[in-house]
């Protein structure tokens, strides 16, 4: 295997275990400290509506659950706990929903307004699949990251899964939004039901070819309240040596260790950031609506501000004092100081 960023993972790789697992990890670990040091991206998340016009098998959010009790919270709300209560190592805030346009007018786009006359935090935003109006509307609000998962490599298993849309339209735009001046970060599922390892590996090639500033691996962690209830949950192996490949084939993209690494296995946050991750996400979503916002269970591992830092410290690692958009920020100027006749403000 190249350390060069010429890797690409062969099948063997992502089935690992014992020795050669550790090896792999290490190769990874060491490729995340060279490119980015002992820091680690720290954001928060907040969770500002469930309602969803998709129906993936996966997601307990899907339009079919009719037992799930819908919410939209309220912008103000949500812009007094971040303005006045967010923990002083949050750089980041991501605003996340189902697919919602309707919760993207009322509450993100106010929400974004508030945080960005009150704020220098970096904002980021889950939304799902919207209209380029409404991308241009949320990035001269003062966004400047989409995170736009494509979930499945394979579009006929995309289609399986009932992902949204269809997997060449979740692709072209990803491919829009990098191209309008969005930092885009995308991600994958490993160890859905009756996934193989070519299957899995496929989703490197997927990735590989988009424009993407950075890439997660989630496990697949069977929700209540879908039509894969009982389905058995994501083998752990794959899921870490998934976490490493991506950083030996990507050592400069920014990757998150993903709160459901917990529900996995004891410990998977921890094991996350071993193989390679540097970004971690607390959670500060009101209580009274997050226990409706239910993606996998409704028995969901909350990252605190605690146990965060507690684990960045387990691992020898310290919160970035540089902010994820900065950094990305940082990243385009030093792009086009290299470029003879492009300005900051045109890549802007």
């Amino acid at each position: 295997m190249t350390r060069d960023g010429n890797y690409f993972p062969g099948e063997p790789d992502l089935s690992l275990q014992g020795e050669a697992q550790v090896r792999l990890h290490e190769c990874a670990a060491a490729a995340t400290r060279k490119q980015f040091g002992k820091k680690v991206f720290v954001r928060a998340v907040v969770e500002i509506s469930n309602f969803c016009r998709e129906n993936c098998t996966y997601c307990g959010m899907r339009r079919d659950n009719a037992s799930l009790h819908r919410f939209r919270a309220n912008a103000e709300q949500i812009a007094e706990l971040l303005l006045r209560h967010r923990p002083a190592s949050v750089t980041d805030i991501n605003i996340q929903a189902g697919e919602d346009p309707v919760a993207v007018r009322e509450v993100v786009l106010p929400l974004i307004r508030m945080l960005r006359r009150e704020t220098a935090l970096g904002i980021s935003v889950c939304l799902g699949t919207l209209t380029p109006a409404l991308y241009r509307e949320l990035r001269e609000a003062g966004a400047s990251i989409y995170i736009m998962k494509f979930e499945i490599g394979d579009p006929a298993r995309y289609r399986e899964f009932s992902a949204p849309g269809t997997l060449e339209e979740r692709l072209q735009h990803i491919r829009m939004l990098a191209e309008s001046g969005w930092n885009v970060s995308s991600g994958f599922i490993a160890g859905l039901p009756g996934q193989t390892l070519t299957d899995l590996q496929q989703n490197f090639a997927v990735a590989r070819s988009l424009p993407l500033q950075g890439c997660s691996v989630s496990p697949f962690i069977p929700g209540d309240e879908t039509p894969l209830a009982t389905a058995a949950a994501a083998e752990a192996n794959w899921t870490l040596n998934s976490i490493a490949a991506l950083r030996l084939m990507r050592p400069d993209w920014v990757i998150p260790a993903v709160s459901a690494l917990n529900l996995m296995e004891p410990d998977g946050y921890r094991h996350g950031l071993a193989a390679g991750a540097n970004l971690v996400t607390m959670n500060l979503t009101p209580g009274d609506l997050r226990e409706d916002y239910v993606i996998y269970q409704r028995d969901r591992f909350i990252m605190t501000e605690e146990r965060v830092l507690k684990v960045l410290a387990t691992q020898g690692f310290e919160p970035s004092e540089i902010g994820l958009a900065d950094y990305y920020r940082g990243r385009t100027d030093k792009k086009t100081d290299r470029q003879p006749g492009v300005t900051a403000a045109a890549a802007a």
